[in-house]
């Protein structure tokens, strides 16, 4: 049996469900092109962060006031914003290179979480021939007198301000904590998103017990923590049934990849087992994917899409709470001593 592994992401027709998300190998031509080879149906870019754009708007604006009143001249020797050797415009380089180089949709990334020039880059994100854009949204509220309906009107009013400024297909990815998610992820697609991306993980701080000092730390997806997405993409995929839903955090291998197509996943994405395994091992996972797909005589990815979703499953409470005493109880008879 022939198994047909298209799908369609953000209106973009994809000859398989798995994405390079955004990383390191995201970020060369050479490893994007082993990406492809390997048979990943779409890639997402390294993010160009609000901080870089910002760093080179007041490094320029430094420039000026420095030299403005005493040599008003020598302005003309200090480059424009839209410096070629700028690091969002080094960004915008990379972009059309992959672009030119590539036969498959390649996807940009926005991360921050303010105005933050965002709306000029993604315009200009958009010229450079991304096919679509994702905004990698990241802020920690520390406010006392800021509410979650404050932290998302914050997200929500951003996301329509992009959306106002560019045609192609716009993405949001966003983490778990919010208080109430199926909510959340309808104002998003309201105000302008059409995929939303579950979840990012964010960098988590640590401390340095020899040096005394606050750290971020990146650690690599565990496969657990696939169950994330995986419960609430089941949740949202009947709420939002026009809206693409991406997977991503734990996808190590075939196995997750199936269970997150059943319960509604457009497509998953994959970036630690990646850096891991090298480019290739996108093969070993496509390769898994229909072998499990046959055995279970699914002829499409549009046939296992959505088969178990919170409506389509038999026990839908095992999304909830309702097993939840249940659950804690067999473990306990189980290890008991």
């Amino acid at each position: 049996m022939s198994v047909d592994l298209s799908t369609v992401y953000l209106a973009l027709e994809l000859k398989n469900p798995l994405v390079a998300s955004s990383s390191p190998l995201t970020g060369t031509i050479a490893s994007l092109e082993r990406l492809e080879a390997a048979g990943v149906a779409a890639v997402v870019l390294p993010s160009l962060f609000e901080e870089q754009i910002v760093h080179d708007q007041l490094e320029v604006e430094r420039l000026y006031d420095l030299h403005a009143d005493a040599y008003a001249e020598s302005l003309d020797y200090f480059p424009e914003l839209n410096d070629q050797y700028s690091t969002p415009n080094a960004y915008l380089q990379r972009l059309e290179d992959a672009k030119s180089r590539l036969s498959i949709p390649v996807i940009a990334s926005l991360n921050g979480s303010s105005d933050g020039g965002w709306v000029e880059y993604a315009r200009r994100i958009e010229q450079a021939g991304a096919d679509a854009l994702e905004l990698n949204l990241y802020f920690v509220p520390t406010d006392p007198d800021m509410s979650s309906a404050d932290v998302e009107k914050r997200y929500t009013d951003l996301v329509a301000k992009v959306r106002d400024s560019i045609q192609i297909p716009l993405a949001v990815k966003i983490g778990d904590q919010f208080s109430a998610l199926p909510h959340f992820a309808g104002q998003l697609t309201l105000a302008g998103a059409d995929g939303l991306v579950l979840f990012n993980r964010y960098l988590e701080p640590d401390i340095d017990l020899e040096k005394l000092h606050i750290k971020p730390e990146l650690v690599f997806s565990q496969p657990t923590e696939a169950r994330v997405p995986l419960r609430w993409i089941a949740i949202l995929r009947d709420q939002l049934p026009t809206v693409s839903l991406a997977a991503t955090s734990g996808v190590q291998n075939s196995a997750t990849a199936a269970k997150l197509l059943l319960v509604g996943a457009d497509a998953v994405m994959m970036a630690c087992s990646l850096i891991v395994h090298g480019p290739e091992y996108v093969s070993t996972v496509l390769a898994g994917l229909t072998e499990w797909m046959e055995e279970n005589d699914y002829e499409s990815v549009g046939q296992l899409r959505g088969s178990m979703s919170r409506e389509n499953t038999p026990d839908a409470s095992a999304l909830e709470r309702a097993n939840y005493v249940q659950t804690l109880a067999e473990f306990t008879s189980r290890y008991a001593i």
